[in-house]
């Protein structure tokens, strides 16, 4: 089956087939330090097909060390109070935590283990970024060209399939190590399924492909990196369902000119709705996302019911008028107006943390007036992402920007939380270590 010879539907009809969910040794020895809580609305066993699948034992959730490590290196405050005195609260689901690729500060993002672990931190929601294979099928990536950066790929055959493969020299020297890149849609779904998903990573001064592969940086880790296994969209609705999760999926820009072998833009949007119309999903349930504003056009055109919860991502890259630098506090910079977004009939944004944030300039975090006015027009807010970055003694990067004088340890990380949920008042935060938002909501009481 191609994509040039079949239609968008043709392609992703069809019974979703189950997913066992056996909950992997040392996933639960490594989040289930601390005292945990089992949910028996939520027990891992598909509903994607008819058939009623062997129920198997409730989803058991967890915070581990970090929310506590967290908190005790905030500085001294009422919210440090609060949060400490919640120590002893039982771990619960939470959609005000939103799972960002599963947990890929520690496990290798949309993998199977990520997904799991990202559910027993009690996260209610979790991410698919969709891309498509060249035989039409849509995968779980972060890009459509980041093969060669989160899974094993140049290891394997498939290499030579890439758009750009490893060029390796007479004695055998890789020379090209800036330029590699490899697709979804340079092999089929088959084959991405032998694929095995690493820790996001490269070093594109390399010289050999193990040098080019073993790149994680040093404040995460491989120790969780031993399984890998990737998920189509369709294994992947299968297992969030398992899991008593909620859906999130992202469609991502084509790296390659559309249409792709009279595979169109068009059939790309309908097929992502269509794959979860067909697992019967709830539009009630599903939070399709993209930083195309056109997609969601198209989403609330043609499918109304998943057009009413699509989320318009937003950054400086896709959000700034021609001409100027983005500013937080300043509309002329903006391309469009809040009032506009709302008037095209969206009704949930998902800006970068920093946009939403910014401080009086004496260390106290503030809403900035991109968040004032998305309020004024009525917008829901959610945000993306905590946890994506390093340590936070130097202030942080890109997520942190404009912030410099109230981050300057890690526990700020948690004051950045409170801003966001109690100032701004988003209604989720992706995180790539949800437990850390899940232990801030179960201590609000945000459902």
């Amino acid at each position: 089956m191609t994509i040039f010879n079949k239609s968008a539907l043709e392609l992703y009809k069809g019974t979703l087939s189950t997913i066992n969910v056996t909950l992997p040794l040392t996933l639960i020895s490594s989040l289930l330090i601390v005292g945990c809580a089992t949910d028996s609305r939520s027990t891992l066993t598909s509903k994607a097909t008819a058939s009623t699948a062997q129920s198997s034992s409730p989803l058991a959730y967890s915070y581990g060390v970090r929310p506590f490590y967290l908190i005790n290196d905030m500085d001294e405050s009422p919210l440090k109070e609060e949060l400490q005195a919640c120590k002893a609260q039982l771990p619960s689901k939470t959609d005000f935590s939103i799972a960002h690729r599963g947990a890929p500060l520690q496990l290798p993002e949309h993998t199977y283990d990520s997904y799991v672990a990202s559910a027993q931190m009690g996260a209610g929601i979790l991410e698919c970024d969709v891309a498509f294979t060249n035989d039409g099928e849509l995968v779980c990536r972060h890009a459509q060209n980041d093969l060669h950066t989160t899974t094993n790929i140049l290891t394997t055959p498939l290499a030579k399939q890439c758009t750009v493969p490893p060029v390796l020299d007479a004695q055998g020297k890789l020379t090209n190590a800036d330029s590699i890149e490899c697709r979804t849609s340079d092999i089929s779904a088959a084959q991405f399924k032998t694929l095995t998903g690493k820790m996001d990573a490269a070093n594109k001064k390399a010289t050999s492909i193990s040098e080019y592969m073993n790149a994680t940086a040093p404040w995460r880790t491989d120790l969780y990196s031993q399984n890998g296994k990737v998920l189509t969209l369709k294994e992947h609705i299968a297992l969030a369902r398992q899991l008593g999760m909620k859906h999130t999926p992202e469609l991502k820009a084509p790296a390659v000119n559309m249409p792709f072998n009279g595979y169109r833009l068009d059939d790309y949007r309908q097929q992502l709705i269509d794959t979860y119309k067909a697992a019967n999903v709830s539009a009630s349930d599903v939070f399709a996302q993209s930083f195309n504003i056109e997609d969601l056009d198209y989403w609330i055109k043609n499918e109304p019911a998943y057009g009413a919860n699509a989320v318009y991502l937003i950054d400086d890259s896709n959000e700034t008028a021609k001409d100027k630098t983005f500013d937080k506090n300043d509309a002329t910079t903006w391309k469009h107006s809040l009032a506009d977004i709302k008037a095209r009939g969206i009704n949930t944004i998902a800006p970068a943390l920093w946009l939403l944030v910014t401080t009086d300039g004496h260390g106290k975090m503030l809403p900035s007036e991109y968040a004032k006015q998305a309020k004024a027009n009525d917008l829901k807010i959610i945000t993306w992402s905590i946890e994506r970055s390093g340590p936070l003694a130097d202030g942080g990067d890109w997520y942190y920007s404009g912030l410099g004088d109230a981050i300057n340890n890690d526990g700020d990380m948690m004051n950045y939380i409170d801003v966001l949920a109690q100032d701004v008042g988003v209604q989720g935060i992706f995180s790539d270590w949800p437990a850390t938002v899940s232990y801030y909501a179960n201590c609000k009481g945000i459902k």
